[in-house]
């Protein structure tokens, strides 16, 4: 696990006890909790800061949530007690890892975050040969760029001060500034700083679309570690992506907590900049409340869109008729967020790993390549299915999806493997692949761009006029111009021919609406913005000299609907509507010098409107139109 440098958090024991506002520390942290696991007794927990953040439901999940589940070959099961050799006396083995459960409707429904630094202790001298705890961060943010982190000093100091490190780390937590999504921050933390940029907010409107910078976050969990959690499964990331924007269930199965729920998170990555709207559980146990109306389906029954990550191998015989599970991680002691060892490719018999240091061996990736024993491996595979991992654990995916995009085996040439990845080649690997699969999702979302894309006024048109609203979008007619158009240059050389079902599938999915309501929502906004725009820098003599009679009416119409818009704004206290304001009351009052003086006095009598003409008319600079019944006629409906 990474190791963040040294930081000095001690208070001084003559010092007055560190506070922390509530509401100061709700904006990122909901609770801290310590979770001590008893044999005999199971998962208690031993702190809650503060006190009473959470109902008694609500710890109970937690507190089982916070430990490696039951059933798995592949980590000590924390139901059995494990006593160490005699050549090690003591042994400490440390991992962090994340799950999510939704909120409870009187906090306002959504979703609470975990994220849990869980320690194993072995040691000969303790009851039982050992103990397990784990400290957990609550929060309703998906912040593991800020999270992880603060885990990796609080953790340790737990175990170092006891339970009084939660209030010392919880008076630095609420003196941040409130969180600022899709913004670098520096958090202060002590003698040192967390440098983070957060994610955008889940359904930002004004993020830019298409993404100005691939460099910083454009999506939840910008951090995950893409390469180390598939690497024996690259091949199948385009498949696996594919699955995610169609909002497909699936079912993702690991050794331990932490692979599991960080090879979620990478999922849920793959598809920025766009919002993944299904449900997802980076890890899932037997005792959520939400797995027995999982087990109770039918095999009739159709799975509901959700993605699990899981370690219990329960899981493989009680949700049979989830269509999609991929198999990822290695057993082995070191459970913490390391690159795990890629082993064989179950799906296609080949190593996922090069035998020596530098590019990957694109010859050993390749589904292309004939090889008989590979071909028997991979019809074994499928034949026994998933439950084959009850006896060996292997890497693999198992589905019956056939796969649009190509694998792009440009982008697996500049991956860098080794028998021994570093750090920074794996950060590497990852800017690689994130960067990648961004453009990708971007050039899938780009023909839904023309429902999408703001007007502004044409030169010498009145931007006094209602703009036009955007394309009514019709996903049938969507689908048959784009399967006249093509899906793009980009997409074309990527994509099989039946390129035309991942967007029917996307559209059928969780993913679509929600994104595409909120960016039309931006878009609408946007439009009004450079239309307000337009009105302030718009000057008004000239634009009239050129109207006809009925236009100038048309345009006090218009002026005066937008002003009294304003003017309701301005209750919010918004001095940029008090310029808007008197801008368009001076537009107003040079159409009125306009008018004939028999309008001009008609219009007076209405004291509402005389107040909006209530300083002393301009001299107009044009002359005045005479007046005539379709102008008066137009006036005689002209109300507030």
């Amino acid at each position: 696990m990474e190791r963040l440098p040294s930081v000095s958090l001690r208070r001084d024991p003559a010092g007055p006890r560190p506070s922390a506002d509530p509401e100061a520390l709700r904006r990122w942290v909901v609770a801290f909790c310590i979770i001590r696991f008893d044999l005999e007794q199971g998962q208690l927990v031993e702190e809650c800061f503060p006190p009473d953040s959470l109902p008694h439901h609500q710890l109970l999940l937690v507190a089982f949530s916070s430990f490696p589940d039951s059933m798995s070959h592949h980590h000590v099961n924390p139901n059995t007690a494990h006593r160490p050799s005699s050549s090690s006396s003591s042994s400490i083995h440390d991992c962090i890892f994340s799950f999510r459960f939704p909120a409870a409707a009187a906090d306002g429904g959504d979703f609470l975050y975990g994220y849990v630094f869980n320690r194993r202790r072995q040691d000969e001298r303790l009851p039982r040969g050992g103990e397990q705890k784990s400290v957990v961060i609550l929060s309703r943010s998906p912040y593991s760029s800020v999270f992880r982190p603060l885990l990796q000093i609080l953790g340790p100091l737990c175990f170092d001060i006891g339970p009084s490190a939660l209030g010392l780390v919880a008076s630095h937590v609420a003196a941040w500034p409130a969180p600022a999504p899709g913004a670098p921050m520096d958090l202060p933390i002590g003698s040192a700083a967390l440098r983070v940029h957060l994610p955008p907010a889940l359904y930002d409107a004004a993020a830019p679309f298409p993404p100005a910078n691939p460099s910083v976050p454009h999506g939840l969990f910008h951090d995950a570690d893409i390469f180390g959690s598939f690497r024996g499964l690259l091949l199948h990331l385009w498949t696996l992506w594919e699955l995610m924007l169609a909002g497909e269930p699936l079912l993702v199965i690991a050794p331990t907590p932490p692979q599991c729920s960080e090879a979620v998170a990478a999922l849920v990555s793959l598809v920025a900049p766009l919002p993944f709207s299904v449900d997802f559980r980076p890890y899932f146990t037997i005792h959520d409340p939400g797995f027995a109306r999982l087990n109770s389906l039918g095999e009739d029954e159709e799975f509901p869109p959700m993605v699990l990550g899981v370690t219990n191998l329960f899981f493989l015989k009680a949700l049979r008729n989830i269509p999609h599970v991929v198999s990822v991680g290695s057993p082995g002691p070191n459970t913490g967020r390391a690159l795990p060892v890629a082993s064989r490719s179950a799906s296609t018999g080949m190593p996922g790993r090069n035998s020596r240091p530098g590019k990957l061996n694109l010859e050993q990736l390749s589904l292309n390549k004939f090889s008989p024993s590979g071909l028997l491996n991979a019809m074994k595979l499928r034949r026994e299915g998933p439950l084959c991992l009850m006896t060996e654990h292997k890497e693999a995916v198992w589905s019956t999806y056939t796969a649009t995009t190509k694998p792009d085996t440009a982008i697996l040439n500049r991956l860098i493997d080794s028998p021994r990845i570093e750090e920074s080649m794996s950060v590497a690997n990852n800017e690689i692949l994130r960067r990648h699969f961004l453009e990708l999702t971007t050039n899938f979302l780009a023909p839904f761009g023309p429902y999408l894309r703001a007007t502004t006024p044409s030169k010498g048109t009145s931007p006094f006029v209602d703009p036009p609203p955007l394309p009514p979008f019709h996903a049938d007619e969507f689908l048959s111009g784009l399967a006249t158009r093509g899906p793009g240059k980009f997409l074309s050389k990527r994509m099989r021919s039946n390129w035309l079902e991942l967007y029917r599938s996307f559209l059928e999915g969780q993913n679509f609406m929600p994104w595409f309501h909120r960016r039309r929502a931006a878009a609408e906004q946007e439009q009004h913005r450079l239309w307000r725009q337009a009105r302030m820098s718009t000057d008004m003599n000239k634009l009239i000299s050129k109207m006809s009679e009925v236009e100038i009416v048309d345009s006090f119409n218009a002026i005066e609907r937008h002003l009294l818009a304003e003017i309701q704004q301005l209750g919010d206290a918004s001095e940029d509507s008090a310029v808007v304001c008197q801008k368009l009351k001076g537009d107003l009052r040079v159409v009125f010098n306009v008018l004939p003086k028999d309008m001009q006095q008609l219009l007076l009598s209405n004291p509402k409107r005389s107040s909006l003409l209530q300083s002393d008319p301009e001299p107009g600079k044009h002359p005045s139109v005479q007046s005539s019944p379709v102008a008066e006629l137009k006036f005689s409906f002209l109300s507030l």
